[in-house]
Formats: C-alpha cells, sequence, structure tokens
C-alpha cells in the first residue's frame, strides 16, 4: 500500500527496507521466542549510522530532522521489526545536546554517534509516583565534588544493552522549592560503573521482547561534572525532550498499522472461504478499510508534529496527538490482521501474534492515552485540571 507520503524521504526509506531486508521475519520471531537482544540487527542500523541521525554533524551524527528520524523508525516497524530496542539510542541523547555543556558533547556525542557507547535508557519512572514525576523520591546529595544518589526506579529499559543512562533525581527537597517542577536535576550514569558501586538491577519479564528492569540505588556517588545543565532544573530538560519521544513513537505506530494493514490485505485477497477471497465480503473488507484511514489520518498529525519541531515552534500538543492517533489506529489495524487471519493470527510463523503484543505497548508507554485525554482537556480546551 502506498502512503500519504510516499513520495518523501524516499531514500531514506529505501535505504532503511535495503537493510531490514537482511533481517526478515524468521530474525525477528526467533529473537521474541529467546526472548533475547536483536544485537546483530542494532549493530547494522548503528554502523549505518540511522541511530545516530539527530545528532549534528559536527559531533559525528547525520544531522537529520526529526521528520527524517521518523521516517527511520516508522520503516524499521513497517519492514516488521521492533524499533523499541533501540529508540532510545536516537532520542535520549536530545537532553545532552540541548541542554549540556559543550565539554559534555563533545565529550559523549561523538562517541553515541559511532555506537562505541550506546545511550538507551532513562531513569525517570519510580513505583509509587508513576507518571507524577515531580513527587519522586529518588534523591542525589551534594557532597564534595560527588552526588550521592538513593532511591528507587521501575521500567528502566535496555539498561543490560546501554553503557550510559540518563537520571532525573530530587536534589532540592520538595517542601523546599517555590514550585514542585524545580529543584529536579539530570545526570549521565555509567552503567557498568554504577553496577560495581551502589545500582542493582533487577529485570521485570513481561508480555513483550522489551527488555526492562527495576533499579535500586544505594549511595550511588557520581562525579559533579556528569550534571547536565543547571541543578534543579531537570524537570524542564525533560520535558523538553518527550515531545521528540512521543512523535518518533508515533512513527513506530504509524509503521505498525502499515504493516498490519499490508498484511491483512494480501491474506484477505488470497484465503478462500466459501469458494471465494474472504476480502470479498463486506464484513472483512469494512473493518480493514477503516483501520487503513485511521493509520493515514495519525499519519497526517506526524507530519504535523515533525513539522512544528523542526521548525523550533512549540508542538506539544500535536506531538500529544500524534501519539495517541497512532497509539490507537496500529491497535485497531492489529486487532483486524488477528481476527480475519482466524487461528493463523495466533500462529507464531505469521508473525502477527508478535506484533500484536508489541504494538499494545503504546496504548500504555512512553505516556498512556488517558493521561494525553487529560492533557488536551486542560491544555488545549481549558477545561479545569483533573489531578
Amino acid at each position: 500500500m502506498n502512503t500519504i507520503a510516499s513520495d518523501r524521504y524516499q531514500d531514506i526509506r529505501d535505504a532503511v527496507r535495503d537493510l531490514c531486508s537482511e533481517f526478515p521475519d524468521e530474525y525477528h520471531r526467533q529473537i521474541d521466542a529467546q526472548r533475547a537482544y536483536p544485537e546483530a540487527f542494532v549493530d547494522a542500523l548503528t554502523r549505518a549510522g540511522w541511530l545516530a541521525a539527530l545528532i549534528p554533524q559536527e559531533y559525528g551524527g547525520s544531522g537529520l530532522g526529526l521528520a527524517e528520524a521518523s521516517v527511520i523508525m516508522e520503516e524499521i516497524n513497517r519492514a516488521g521489526g521492533n524499533a523499541g530496542a533501540c529508540h532510545g539510542q536516537m532520542y535520549n541523547m536530545g537532553t545532552l545536546l540541548r541542554h549540556g555543556s559543550e565539554a559534555q558533547k563533545a565529550h559523549y556525542l561523538p562517541r553515541i554517534a559511532s555506537g562505541e557507547w550506546r545511550l538507551q535508557s532513562m531513569g525517570v519512572t519510580e513505583p509509587t509516583t508513576g507518571t507524577d514525576t515531580t513527587k519522586i523520591k529518588t534523591t542525589a546529595v551534594k557532597r564534595g565534588d560527588r552526588y550521592v544518589v538513593n532511591g528507587q526506579k521501575v521500567w528502566i529499559s535496555r539498561v543490560q544493552h546501554s553503557d550510559w543512562m540518563i537520571l532525573l533525581a530530587r536534589t532540592t527537597p520538595l517542601p523546599e522549592v517555590a514550585k514542585k517542577s524545580e529543584g529536579l536535576s539530570i545526570f549521565m550514569v555509567d552503567l557498568r560503573q554504577a553496577e560495581k558501586s551502589g545500582m542493582t538491577v533487577r529485570p521485570i519479564a513481561n508480555m513483550v521482547n522489551h527488555e526492562t528492569n527495576e533499579l535500586f540505588f544505594e549511595n550511588l556517588e557520581i562525579p559533579e561534572e556528569n550534571l547536565i545543565g543547571q541543578e534543579g532544573q531537570g524537570f524542564r530538560y525533560i520535558l523538553d525532550g518527550l515531545n521528540a519521544e512521543r512523535t518518533l513513537i508515533a512513527a513506530e505506530c504509524i509503521g505498525d498499522g502499515y504493516w498490519f494493514s499490508d498484511r491483512i490485505t494480501r491474506y484477505a485477497r488470497d484465503r478462500q472461504v466459501f469458494g471465494r477471497p474472504i476480502g470479498q465480503n463486506q464484513g472483512v473488507q469494512f473493518p480493514i478499510a477503516e483501520a487503513f484511514i485511521e493509520v493515514e489520518a495519525a499519519n497526517l498529525m506526524r507530519w504535523r508534529a515533525c513539522e512544528l519541531f523542526d521548525a523550533g515552534q512549540p508542538m506539544g500538543k500535536e506531538a500529544n496527538m500524534a501519539k495517541y492517533l497512532a497509539a490507537k489506529a496500529s491497535w485497531e489495524a492489529a486487532n483486524v490482521c488477528l481476527q480475519y487471519h482466524g487461528g493463523f493470527g495466533f500462529a507464531c510463523e505469521y508473525n502477527v501474534e508478535r506484533k500484536f503484543r508489541e504494538t499494545r505497548l503504546y496504548q500504555v508507554a512512553p505516556i498512556s492515552t488517558n493521561l494525553i485525554l487529560s492533557y488536551v482537556a486542560e491544555h488545549v480546551l481549558g477545561l479545569p485540571r483533573s489531578f
């Protein structure tokens, strides 16, 4: 099927598709069955420079915009892969790029761009606070030339396959700040060193082959030069990067949506029941068509969010709407694809059940659909804050 933007960035699409063709369904199905990490796939993306798309050229990256980066994520998922294994490498460095010192950027970014260092993890969420980020309890107390960290994080992805993590911790107690969003700070954490000196990692088994963990900090020491930006401004720095993350996740969902639409359309043309293709029946045609329409509509909002971001314009509304629409569209397309594959949809060899599980995640993460609705109700429509 043709997308509404099939004539955009075709050179990127062709190159990413060509790389992904070296990793067919069988590869991703085996990785999923083994609950393994797609090391060879991520290495290939890294060597080709795709995960360094948003890093400026002076630091060894491609210096591309969010629109181009979103195409890369879309094509990975449309080819049957799961960009969730590596998307953190693309956007986590944004906090460092926008708010780090020149010395920090010169130190970290070239190594991240080359793949020498992986910055795949971001430690924000905590068990008792969820998305109420200003209430996090992990603390970082300044002692001499170091910060001492104590606390706990949860749902922290790809720690085992990352060298560095961006960590959000409270440096000023909540009762002592004028605004609850103040007093939070961002740090670069050397994960391998941290595992030896105060950080414990506990993997969380889950329904998707998405490596995620609980982290426990007990007197973990972080050098003061690992503080990004100004102490106490970390919440603002984190928010600054969430819009790019949500837009890229939207692109991944759109890739999933097209994958499901492509698969069920081909299957419905070929599958014969009662002497005719099942796709000849309107009861099958209409849900497939409806799902495809929703994917196309979500795609429009993705492009709008990218356009504003790359122009340096505010785009929180558009990023949230793109994430909401794309996650909803991919999930509806997944349901249609599974339903009309019948029993074969549940068979691992068809890959539908794997992609079905993978795309379901985005109803919940990295921000739940209900919180997006709350954001739009309050900040766009002007309704009273609900929490």
